[in-house]
């Protein structure tokens, strides 16, 4: 799927909710709980599947999730119980920048 930023996607296995803030222009496979993630006001019909018990590691309200190799970053809007993946890889919690040092 071509993500676009500040498009919203939903998991069709779980409440997570997503914002796309940085995408890149390459077609991307999302998923949640290894369910693909879909866009509800796109009108196309949620995908069909399962949760895999083995993608629960669960997401975090108002964290980003990025890949910077692919250019890729989410941020959680509704939490969930599902492991937010690209192309089958987890997508790892993007840390706080450092604030510059006060003298």
């Amino acid at each position: 799927m071509k993500l676009r930023a500040g498009q919203s996607l939903s998991s069709p296995v779980d409440t997570t909710t997503v914002v796309v803030i940085r995408a890149p222009g390459d077609d991307l496979d999302v998923t949640c709980a290894g369910v693909r993630l879909y866009d509800p006001r796109g009108g196309e019909p949620a995908p069909e599947g399962a949760a895999d018990p083995g993608q629960m590691d669960g997401t975090q309200i108002g964290k980003r999730y990025a890949d910077d190799d692919l250019g890729l970053e989410l941020l959680v809007t509704k939490p969930g119980k599902g492991t937010l993946a690209v192309n089958g890889t987890p997508l790892g919690l993007k840390g706080a920048k450092p604030l510059p040092a006060s003298d």
